[in-house]
């Protein structure tokens, strides 16, 4: 899809996602999902089997639901804070400055409960929310140049991402099929490394209550050129369920 513009763009691919009226009357997403991969097994972290997490649609807010055992709660609050609350609210762990703490050398080597649930819940409450977070303000976009292996029929995107949002990298490639599908982002997980650079594939589009979404996604290595390496899966992600939590 060559010479399109891009806020047109953003414009039609919320449209096929559900739409921005649907994502107005929104307060958060209740989601259900399992997540498993290479990165789980380097990092020394279980996987999620059909964990229960919230995401808010206005904030970047995510709880993990008796996570990391049952009975407690994992709570992100944005680069600011995660923590870990038992069942009467109290805080059971704590860290400030959670995306800061990941650069230190231990966490080369491994990463305990609280550096995994920074990452997890940036992560996953990006890929929820895309492509509706770039309705939020300070985002750019441009056309993104022709990728060699995917269909002439898809666009391309780039966004660069302002600074308080919490995602992998500030600039990432989005690729959107010809019914305006998310299909593909490109992106560089700078908490892992600078070196970290994947391509997410999303598959598998399914209609939740008018919110339309790829249920399964799978993240593999882009080490040279444009075409991810068919393995490793350094991180497998399947949606089985979401519940629209309304305003």
């Amino acid at each position: 899809m060559k010479g399109h513009d891009p806020l047109a763009l953003v414009r039609d691919v919320i449209e096929a996602h559900g739409g921005m009226a649907l994502w107005h009357s929104l307060e958060a997403l209740e989601a259900e999902i399992s997540a498993w991969g290479l990165l789980f097994t380097m990092k020394r972290q279980p996987v999620l089997n059909h964990v229960r997490v919230c995401a808010s649609t206005s904030k970047p807010r995510f709880t993990f639901l008796d996570f990391p055992r049952p009975g407690q709660t994992a709570e992100f609050m944005g680069d600011e804070e995660v923590r870990i609350v038992d069942s009467s609210g109290k805080i059971i762990a704590k860290r400030s400055q959670p995306r800061s703490a990941l650069k230190g050398l231990r966490r080369q080597l491994y990463w305990d409960s609280l550096d995994f649930i920074y990452f997890a819940a940036y992560a996953t409450w990006n890929y929820l929310l895309t492509p509706f977070i770039f309705l939020r303000e300070g985002f750019t976009f441009e056309a993104g140049a022709p990728l060699p292996g995917i269909p002439d029929s898809w666009a391309g995107l780039r966004v660069t991402f302002p600074d308080d949002i919490p995602t992998h990298s500030r600039e990432q490639d989005f690729y959107f099929d010809e019914d305006l599908y998310l299909r593909r982002l490109d992106y560089t997980a700078e908490v892992i490394g600078g070196w970290a650079h994947a391509a997410h594939l999303c598959e598998n589009y399914r209609n939740f209550s008018g919110l339309r979404i790829a249920a399964r996604r799978r993240v593999r290595p882009l080490l040279i050129g444009s075409n991810p390496l068919p393995a490793p899966t350094l991180v497998a992600l399947e949606i089985h369920d979401i519940r629209l939590i309304n305003g």
